[in-house]
């Protein structure tokens, strides 16, 4: 046996050294970087080679033949994925196992993201801007050299990246987004630690309101135990735990109440089922006539398709429909008897607009109004008392596009017809359980960014990916969207935008909070 432990050894290193010869120097200082959450900086900077790298790691018990995914998911960031079969894995694989054995922090792989985006143009800019802090040997450092020296100074850390964005805002607005995108997931992180803190709290101050004589078996004494033995798993997995007790103990009966109207808040739709919903995605980017391109929608048309796949919904993309195609969908997903075992139905359309409705590709109009009475409980009852969403990425006036970057989707004010004001509860169909989000108020424009997309849009995506994890309802998000859209300007500083939601919803809309992290 001791024979058969050595051959496994060896043949372990083989791997490791196959590998190190397959990896440029790029991608030596790559995984370096990657680990200097593991590994001091040091010893690090002693590295010459892959191999190197490796026997730290083996040091320090973090890599063995027995457990190879660290360096699986190393390889997986820095996108060697031919790799990653001498690890018995694949590219496939990795990603399945990331949420639950990942230990590359969301802010080491933040920054390499944001090395791999910047040009050498950009460096010289930033190099420009942060002559200071750098040390006056340097001619040319990487990227990531950079980063690593920023680092050491501490001027970014894991709770400041204010440099970065100061950085980002001068250089480039995408490399700012990607920080951005990483504010917000660690607020949405920070925020289900406070959920969970309030939580134990709410649980202590009853259980010690109780007689002593009642405390021992008290459901409360088990739940707080739980609450406190739980506290290092994510806010979903708590939530399903502590939920799960509560409803198994057979204590105080007002216990299980409390717990249920804590957890539960108000009457909300049933959001639980095995299937989501389905969530269309209709984008018209090119027109036949005189309609211009909207550049930036497929930014769009992507991120939402992220988030609410994310949230569980099962996405169909369309592109560049014709009014008469827009119909023709909304009549075949009005007959599908799929709908029956689902909890939703989500339609998302962006394209060019007028007051209360939108164009297909071919320039003709489709009202908003008809295209959700597809879906009326009449027209569609398999979507009865469930929860349609329409959210509209379209102008609703005529007002001249602006300069680029900043684009508007309305046609240029040369029309013969002007159509009258309209509001978007005219749109929604005369019953309950719908709701419109319109990315403007009737007679203006709505922005979009030719490279970053739409404000409203991105808002609404930016919004669920920060609030759902936080337990919020569609409407509190919505009503933030308002908040992020109106605050934002073009970049001459003289337009803005005025999102506007409406809604025949009877009961709160509570999206389940995802297993996975946000997916930006």
């Amino acid at each position: 046996s001791s024979n058969m432990e050595d051959d496994v050894s060896l043949k372990f290193r083989q791997q490791l050294l196959f590998i190190d010869e397959s990896l440029v120097a790029e991608d030596v200082a790559a995984l370096k970087f990657l680990c200097t959450d593991f590994l001091p900086f040091r010893k690090l900077e002693r590295v010459k080679s892959a191999v190197d790298i490796f026997e730290l790691l083996m040091a320090e018990e973090y890599l063995n033949k027995k457990d190879t995914f660290l360096l699986a998911e190393l390889l997986y960031t820095i996108k060697c994925h031919s790799l990653l079969k001498k690890l018995g894995y694949t590219k496939e694989k990795v990603q399945e196992c990331l949420h639950e054995k990942g230990r590359v922090s969301p802010y080491r792989q933040m920054l390499y993201e944001l090395s791999e985006n910047i040009t050498n143009d950009m460096l010289k800019d930033i190099m420009f801007l942060l002559k200071k802090c750098l040390p006056k040997r340097w001619i040319t450092p990487s990227a990531l050299e950079l980063l690593i020296s920023l680092e050491k100074q501490s001027l970014l850390t894991e709770n400041n990246v204010q440099i970065l964005e100061e950085i980002c805002m001068h250089v480039s607005p995408n490399l700012l987004e990607r920080v951005n995108c990483y504010k917000r997931a660690k607020g949405a992180r920070e925020g289900s630690h406070i959920f969970i803190h309030e939580f134990v709290l709410t649980v202590s101050s009853l259980f010690y309101f109780l007689p002593e004589s009642q405390r021992t078996l008290c459901p409360l004494r088990k739940l707080h135990c739980l609450a406190l033995e739980t506290s290092k798993y994510s806010l979903s997995q708590r939530y399903t735990a502590v939920h799960t007790a509560s409803l198994g103990f057979n204590g105080l009966r007002g216990c299980k109440l409390f717990f249920l109207s804590f957890l539960q808040k108000m009457k909300s739709y049933k959001m639980d089922g095995p299937h989501r919903g389905f969530c269309l995605v209709i984008n018209n980017v090119t027109f036949d006539k005189s309609l211009s391109e909207r550049k930036g929608s497929f930014k769009d048309a992507e991120e939402l398709k992220r988030v609410f796949t994310w949230l569980g919904l099962d996405v169909r993309t369309y592109t560049n429909l014709t009014s008469e195609k827009i119909k023709e969908l909304m009549q075949t997903w009005q007959q599908l008897q799929d709908h029956k075992d689902r909890d939703c139905f989500i339609c998302c359309i962006l394209s060019h607009g007028e007051s209360g409705a939108v164009y297909g590709k071919d320039e003709e109009l489709v009202s908003i109004r008809t295209i959700m009475s597809y879906f009326t409980a009449a027209q569609c009852p398999q979507l009865a008392e469930k929860p349609k969403l329409f959210f509209i990425q379209a102008c609703q006036g005529k007002e001249i596009q602006c300069a680029v970057p900043v684009k508007t989707d309305a046609r240029i004010p040369d029309l013969s017809s002007v159509q009258q004001s309209f509001s978007p509860s005219e749109s929604i169909p005369e019953e309950a359980d719908f709701l419109l989000g319109m990315a403007t108020i009737d007679g203006y424009v709505s922005f979009r960014h030719i490279q970053q997309g739409a404000w409203y849009i991105q808002a609404l995506c930016s919004k669920l990916q920060l609030l759902v994890p936080r337990g919020e309802d569609i409407s509190s998000i919505l009503t933030e969207v308002n908040e992020d859209v109106a605050r934002r300007v073009d970049r001459l500083g003289t337009k803005k935008q005025m999102p506007l939601p409406a809604d025949t919803l009877t009961r709160k809309l509570i999206f389940p909070i995802p297993r996975d992290p946000p997916p930006s």
